[in-house]
């Protein structure tokens, strides 16, 4: 069996950890690395018979995530207090959202920048109270400023000048020029709030965001992560609302978002064992290209299989942008390079 199988399997609760040898964990540990997942394995397996060395790495490893979580928080909260005077009300998007909501998802999660959505008419102001407070501009070229500005769903990404921690600033969740136009406005309208006070989607939109964000703006770099995600989240919604399904469809709908929100939620169940409701449980034989590319690695932690890889991030930018432009963008990248 695969690394990457031992992985999936492990995580999704069908296979013992104490059923592998020293010499498996190897690989276990170098594919769950090259996926941002090794610190969730580490929380999935807590209390787990675990060989000495693997326990006291994988201790480490529950410990860091904790910190870079309450970092991640901390981050949001000088977000919030440089808004709050120019009184811009936003949402938190991705890792900081389910850490804020104290998802299962959450545990281990790596997080990387800070994603917050605001309301387009708000987003110069925010620009502008972030620039106040310290952020600066991590893009200094001109081409990449005018493409975020006109053509992405965010401004280009800010830095902070002393804590050295990223912020993107979103108003929708997918670029200006992709085929699908969620609205931006429902997403802000519906937000609820955590028990910090921080506000997030709602639980429908945070799987619909999830789905999008894997599958309708990127080529599946770190798809297994945020598939992990999908299949946490809409899990416990799901087990704390009955209904949750049939809100998860309708909310899907209203964006655009069906197709891919229906395709991860199949995946999740191919790849982790969700289970699914009526209406949801069908077969698309198109789902066995995903499943390839999301599992692409060898007992390495190596990318395999280029040609499929290639494949999605030609498709990513496909979506992105009508074909005129998806040339004019990738011409003016490659000169500049």
């Amino acid at each position: 069996m695969s690394a990457m199988q031992t992985l999936v399997d492990l995580l999704a609760g069908r296979r013992d950890a104490a059923s592998l040898a020293p010499r498996d964990w190897d690989g276990v540990i170098g594919v769950a690395r090259a996926e941002a997942m090794l610190a969730t394995l580490a929380c999935r397996l807590e209390g787990a018979s675990l060989p000495p060395t693997v326990a006291a790495l994988f201790a480490d490893l529950r410990a860091a995530a904790q910190v870079a979580q309450a970092q991640s928080l901390w981050e949001a909260e000088m977000a919030r207090r440089a808004l709050a005077l120019p009184g811009i009300e936003f949402v938190l998007l991705k890792g900081t959202a389910y850490a804020a909501a104290d998802l299962s998802c959450s545990a281990g999660r790596q997080i990387g920048d800070l994603d917050i959505l605001v309301l387009a008419p708000d987003i110069r102001r925010a620009e502008n109270a972030l620039l106040n407070a310290g952020w600066e501009w991590v893009k200094s070229d001109p081409y990449d400023d005018a493409y975020y500005r006109e053509h992405m769903h965010e401004l280009p990404p800010l830095i902070h000048k002393a804590r050295d921690r990223m912020i993107d600033v979103h108003h929708t969740i997918l670029p200006r020029t992709h085929r699908i136009t969620p609205d931006a406005l429902a997403l802000v309208s519906d937000a609820v709030t955590t028990d910090g006070g921080f506000a997030t989607l709602c639980p429908a939109d945070m799987a619909v965001h999830c789905a999008a964000h894997m599958l309708a703006d990127g080529d599946l770099q770190g798809g297994l992560r945020n598939l992990w995600d999908f299949h946490c989240m809409t899990r416990d919604f799901a087990a704390a609302d009955p209904g949750y399904w049939g809100k998860l469809d309708g909310r899907a709908a209203m964006h655009g978002l069906r197709g891919a929100t229906h395709r991860a939620a199949r995946l999740a169940r191919d790849i982790y064992g969700a289970t699914l409701p009526s209406g949801w449980n069908r077969h698309d034989p198109a789902d066995r290209w995903y499943r390839r590319r999301l599992l692409a690695r060898d007992d390495w932690g190596r990318a395999t299989d280029f040609p499929l890889q290639q494949a999605f991030y030609i498709r990513s930018h496909w979506l992105r942008m009508p074909p005129p432009m998806l040339a004019r963008h990738l011409w003016t990248k490659w000169r500049k390079r």
